[in-house]
């Protein structure tokens, strides 16, 4: 069946979550009682408001742990919410549902936030005593890396009306965003969005151009009320950070992800200066194809016949098990998991949301998959990408929900480290030709929307925070044309994009809900290219090293958990490093090609 008409609804119909390890439903008796309890323990720990600075060692642990179990237990309801929100946003009752437990939660945070601004405000030698000494080690990392947003945080006051008013600001218009996306049908067959965008990997080109153009027609129909979401976030963000004080656009995305200013820099001036592999890349695609010219909607064409065979979800699953299990048996028990205790949603629904993700829920809980899985070779790679995620928060839960969390830099590695696994272990089963050039040119393409395509996106979101600062509000000429013309940079001529393309930054949902983020998977890519070629280096001693990591979840800084693998983050080659294992992948696809 070709992919303009096929959805595997049948297949994977049955693989919906179970959220009932969380609550049994929205009505759940259980709900109530974890909302009263929060709410006293929340007017308890005021307790402690004006005497963090006079606490002991012993105190101040008791005080960590009772803050810790409070957020435990209102991250794990507000991750129920959100979901049980996420595969039904056209639902009026479970977006009122989802929205009163974000509300909840910023009256939490509001409440408690006196802690971390007591915290900050003790001298320097004295909070390091304290972080340092033999009681609070477990909290170390949290306790002095909470100190980095030192210059950056105001009065309390202050602070509770952020907090406040955070339900409203922009994580209401992501809510918002989300909806719109989900209810809007594309074409005369009125599908919905990864419905049509599994049109884009048809080896149709017809197909491809189809789906092209009921996307941007799709997206012209609410241009309007999207790019008003758009700026509204960035001014946000801007207001944010002009009230902070934070130099730059992205200082408090680095800032969370302990990533240096330079470092970043480093990493976005060596992807941008590699841009030539992505030309290379689609002239060979355009040869292999046979087009005179590539257009936008040819960029993921598969470049042989065998990628229109759709893959079932048992294929996919088996496919995913087998290439973790043969790296790592614990890896793969882990991963059965998901499969078996429901703790994966798969199918397209209507009123479900685009993309994918891992939720991690809370460490008393278990980490729950979000899929649209419609049977391309792509989505096992998601698969395997979101599952990777999944491992590392079940590992990392033992870390407790202060340590547990890693810094998006960080929290990208298993996820591509996974993709890599699979891809490798389908490459080795492969004997035709033809296919094993197709899935190394899928792979590569991969490696590119992650790194090239992350990197750009990155330069775009410059261009609109910036201007949104120094001209007020973006018309959609002036968003079209930062698109553009990012885009333009890493495609060169190798691809030429049509006017319809100007506006498909409008459905990327990272600009909205995590600004800033997209250098992650960047980091993440050319991270895990260096882990694998270790992992190739070092065989099976790898492995345990590699789960160490995993399990070590965020207790210390990027720097020290990648300590045993001798990585150095700090040094600007590190990225040249990953980027020539892309580019020895395109050698390779090359001389595949010339066979």
């Amino acid at each position: 069946m070709t992919s303009s008409g096929y959805v595997e609804r049948t297949i994977t119909e049955d693989v919906i979550w179970d959220l009932g390890d969380l609550y049994s439903s929205p009505s759940d008796p259980q709900i109530e009682d974890d909302t009263e309890w929060l709410r006293d323990q929340v007017l308890s720990f005021s307790s402690y408001r004006g005497k963090v600075a006079g606490l002991g060692p012993g105190d101040l642990l008791q005080a960590i742990e009772r803050l810790e179990k409070i957020n435990e237990r209102g991250q794990k309801l507000l991750a129920y919410a959100y979901l049980n929100f996420s595969t039904q946003t056209s639902n009026p009752t479970a977006s009122a549902f989802f929205q009163c437990r974000k509300e909840l939660y910023s009256e939490i945070r509001r409440d408690t936030l006196f802690f971390e601004l007591e915290w900050t405000k003790l001298e320097d030698s004295r909070a390091e005593e304290l972080a340092s000494g033999p009681l609070l080690s477990k909290y170390g990392h949290y306790l002095l890396s909470l100190r980095r947003y030192k210059p950056h945080l105001l009065s309390e006051p202050e602070e509770r009306i952020l907090a406040e008013k955070e339900p409203a600001g922009a994580s209401a218009w992501g809510a918002l965003f989300d909806k719109m996306l989900a209810q809007l049908r594309f074409g005369e067959k009125k599908r919905t969005e990864p419905e049509l965008l599994s049109d884009i990997y048809s080896p149709d080109r017809e197909v491809r151009k189809r789906a092209a153009t009921e996307l941007s027609e799709g997206l012209q129909s609410i241009l309007l009320p999207l790019t008003h979401i758009f700026n509204t976030v960035l001014l946000d963000k801007s207001i944010e950070d002009r009230l902070r004080q934070y130099p730059h656009w992205l200082s408090s995305r680095n800032l969370s992800n302990e990533a240096d200013d330079a470092m970043v820099g480093a990493l976005v001036k060596a992807v941008c200066s590699r841009f030539d592999l992505v030309e290379r890349y689609y002239r060979l695609k355009r040869k292999l194809l046979g087009y005179e010219e590539l257009f936008d909607y040819d960029r993921y064409a598969p470049v042989q016949v065998m990628a229109e065979v759709r893959i079932s979800w048992y294929e996919a699953k088996e496919i995913v098990l087998t290439s973790y299990g043969d790296f790592s048996p614990e890896m793969e028990k882990i991963a059965r998991r998901f499969f078996k205790e429901g703790w994966i949603h798969a199918p397209v629904l209507p009123g479900k949301r685009s993309g994918a993700f891992s939720h991690p829920v809370a460490p008393s809980a278990h980490p729950y998959v979000f899929l649209n899985f419609t049977g391309s070779r792509r989505d096992v790679m998601t698969l395997a990408h979101e599952l990777g995620h999944g491992i590392h928060q079940y590992l990392a839960r033992s870390q407790g929900l202060f340590n547990s969390d890693t810094p998006l830099t960080i929290a990208e590695s298993a996820s591509v480290f996974g993709e890599m696994l699979v891809f490798r272990s389908m490459l080795k089963r492969t004997t035709s030709q033809v296919e094993r050039t197709g899935l190394l040119c899928s792979k590569i393409e991969d490696a590119f929307a992650t790194v090239f395509r992350q990197v750009a996106m990155n330069r775009f979101e410059e261009a609109v925070h910036n201007g949104r600062r120094t001209r007020g509000e973006l018309d959609p000429d002036f968003i079209a044309s930062a698109w553009l013309e990012t885009q333009t940079a890493m495609f060169g001529d190798s691809v030429r994009l049509l006017d319809h393309y100007r506006i498909w930054w409008s459905y990327i949902p990272h600009f909205v809900h995590s600004p800033g983020y997209v250098y992650a998977y960047a980091f993440g890519e050319l991270l895990v290219m260096a882990l694998y070629e270790q992992y190739l280096r070092d065989g099976p001693d790898f492995v345990p090293k590699y789960l160490a990591f995993l399990g070590a979840g965020g207790k210390a800084k990027p720097e020290e958990l990648l300590g045993p693998f001798g990585v150095d983050l700090a040094d600007a080659r590190f990225w040249d490093r990953g980027l020539r294992i892309i580019e020895m992948l395109v050698d390779e696809a090359e001389r595949e090609a010339l066979r």
